[in-house]
């Protein structure tokens, strides 16, 4: 049997994936998250809270980055590219129905939320729901189920409730 042509990263011995040192990185720090070098660019970036699997590949065509490439095989260049395709999608002619926050309640905008600024959102969301007395700003101040579910066989395991065995 003759020797397989198989892609630059492959050793033929034990079909291992194999990374030259030089321009390789094996963690990168985006948005205060480490990514995995080793694993293919677009895949690599929804480790970061706020960026899922479609957008990320959106993100990579919008930045000309070769989606078969791995994440360490970025050049600082690409990396730029990337992360200002996430800081301004709508730049990019990524559309409005895309992005993760849609007509903001404090400025009515369109934008894509990543990293920390998620939770931070979230909990203002919360807050304000429940500060103007919103439905389900009462159920999460109530610590209830928020959205609909059944509750009255379900979910009894996570706070004790009943009467205290008095004296006979």
């Amino acid at each position: 049997m003759g020797e397989r042509s198989l892609s630059p990263f492959v050793s033929p011995d034990n079909m291992s994936i194999v990374f030259s040192d030089e321009g390789f990185t094996h963690i990168l720090r985006l948005y205060n998250t480490n990514i995995d070098g080793k694993v293919k660019a677009p895949f690599a970036l929804t480790s970061i809270k706020g960026i899922g699997r479609r957008f990320a590949n959106v993100v990579c065509k919008m930045a000309d980055v070769d989606l078969n490439k791995r994440a360490g095989e970025l050049t600082e260049e690409e990396q730029q590219r990337v992360l200002a395709v996430i800081q301004n999608p709508r730049q990019f002619k990524i559309p409005d129905w895309f992005l993760n926050r849609q007509k903001d309640h404090k400025d009515g905008k369109y934008r894509q939320i990543v990293s920390n600024v998620v939770d931070q959102t979230l909990r203002e969301d919360i807050e304000r729901m429940k500060k103007i007395r919103l439905h389900r700003g009462l159920r999460h101040y109530w610590a209830v189920r928020v959205r609909g579910q059944h509750t009255k066989t379900t979910g009894r395991r996570g706070r004790s409730v009943g009467v205290a065995a008095g004296k006979k």
